[in-house]
């Protein structure tokens, strides 16, 4: 660590070294969040390079003005350098996808014929396949839970562009504001209706930021079963958000 005199000394260029130097962990763990999400075949060093260049970035036009401290400007910078290299890769294959799909469909099925929430067995029934491959879908489907990057637009040949969520201009629109809050209520509502054990997963997963081996001991269920159980909990949750949320 640096004193306050040490630190008056330091010229420009060794101070933006320095916070480079110093915010490079939080590179590798937000890189490493994101390729949670997405196939084997993304690389991971990809994803910390892409995120070393919105660091750089973030590093570069820092405003020490603002009301907020540079690893909290650092976090959008480098999530949205990480997702925009994400544009050009195609790291869901069609086939994947039309499997999610299926199963958010058998899931929304299932829940209307039962009134609850579709067991595994209800929804491998549903879409009339064996457990056993319904356990390698879930596996296989686990990448395509990150949202596409850029979406088609509705006709009128506009895209619509995940990453203006985290332009520091438009975040605080109060149509953006209104947007994210209503959908962290539909979100809510889509959580509590999971059966106990992938709340669990979910909550320990995304608020607590375990990792899927942490989790694993703390529910006492193997790695992998936890990876299945988190991707059913995200298709229930799609499947739920469909019919209340705009795609």
């Amino acid at each position: 660590m640096y004193d306050n005199a040490s630190q008056q000394l330091e010229t420009p260029t060794a101070e933006r070294d320095r916070l480079i130097i110093e915010h490079l962990p939080q590179v590798k763990l937000i890189a490493s969040r994101i390729h949670d999400k997405v196939p084997n075949s993304v690389c991971l060093d990809d994803l910390v390079s892409a995120g070393v260049l919105g660091l750089i970035d973030a590093v570069d036009h820092f405003d020490r003005s603002m009301n907020f401290k540079l690893k909290t400007y650092a976090e959008h910078k480098i999530r949205g350098a990480i997702l925009d290299s994400l544009r050009s890769l195609d790291w869901a294959p069609r086939n994947k996808r039309r499997k999610a799909k299926q199963i958010e469909q058998a899931i929304s099925a299932a829940e209307r014929q039962l009134q609850r929430a579709p067991s595994e067995e209800e929804v491998a029934s549903q879409l009339d396949i064996s457990m056993k491959e319904y356990h390698r879908w879930l596996v296989e489907t686990r990448g395509v839970n990150l949202a596409p990057i850029a979406q088609p637009g509705r006709g009128d040949g506009e895209s619509t562009d995940v990453l203006r969520f985290v332009s520091d201009e438009e975040d605080h629109w109060p149509s953006n504001l209104f947007e994210r809050s209503e959908l962290s209520r539909h979100v809510a509502a889509a959580i509590e209706l999971l059966p106990d054990v992938e709340r669990t997963i979910v909550s320990l997963y995304y608020k607590q930021e375990l990792t899927l081996r942490q989790i694993a001991k703390v529910v006492h269920l193997h790695e992998t079963r936890v990876s299945q159980l988190k991707s059913q909990a995200v298709h229930r949750m799609r499947a739920s958000l469909r019919a209340k949320w705009p795609a």
